[in-house]
């Protein structure tokens, strides 16, 4: 599904934030990137969604070159793919069915589409009881899973979740992990950047880590080791 071919990306000569990573994550995986602050994480998310560009080297998704297309053709493959950050980037004003519904909205979906899919998505994520309430109703927790829930929404082949349990008490971030595996195990690509040993661990799942730009460990069996 995704494959970084020798990329580096050097911002000047004394800010080196990937240096030649080669790395494939298949379709249905789920992967764990871990590293210090400043290993190199945020880069290599932002190198998969095209909001920035390797000095060196090609990023592929799904055989696609996404530095080398359109902008009609990377609005396409961006739908392909939902992100969850550790600041929720929630819209305020809107109640939790409101936030996904917008997302749905913004997709072109039909008012039927969002009144039956809202719901369910609510439900996956343990928030049926929160649809009318607006985030600052919620608690830490309960906005990362609204978040997760409108990253999922439109049915997206990868979820990138960026330090989603960075704000977030221990139980919150289990809960948080769990719903990342359910979606998971549905058939959907996770990709997840984090410092929590324990999640990492409770994943179970393969980790890579990376030390100032470089990749210096990918472990199929969860360990965190830095």
């Amino acid at each position: 599904m995704i494959y970084f071919n020798n990329v580096s990306k050097i911002y000047n000569k004394d800010s080196v934030a990937l240096d030649d990573v080669t790395l494939t994550v298949s379709a249905g995986e789920f992967v764990s990137i871990v590293g210090h602050s400043g290993a190199g994480k945020t880069t290599l998310i932002k190198m998969i969604l095209a909001d920035d560009k390797p000095s060196d080297g090609t990023v592929f998704f799904e055989s696609v070159n996404i530095h080398k297309i359109n902008s009609n053709e990377l609005t396409k493959l961006r739908r392909k793919i939902g992100a969850v950050f550790q600041d929720f980037k929630l819209l305020s004003n809107k109640t939790a069915s409101e936030n996904i519904a917008f997302a749905m909205e913004v997709a072109g979906k039909t008012d039927e589409e969002i009144a039956s899919d809202v719901p369910h998505v609510l439900e996956l994520v343990n928030l049926s009881h929160r649809a009318h309430h607006f985030p600052n109703e919620m608690s830490g927790g309960e906005k990362q899973r609204l978040a997760i829930a409108r990253a999922i929404i439109n049915q997206p082949e990868l979820i990138i979740a960026d330090e989603p349990t960075g704000n977030l008490d221990p139980v919150n971030a289990f809960e948080v992990l769990q719903i990342l595996k359910k979606i998971n195990d549905l058939g959907t690509t996770v990709i997840l950047t984090t410092h929590n040993r324990g999640v990492v661990e409770s994943a179970g799942k393969r980790v890579i880590t990376l030390e100032k730009g470089k990749i210096i460990r990918d472990d199929k069996d969860g360990k965190y080791i830095i």
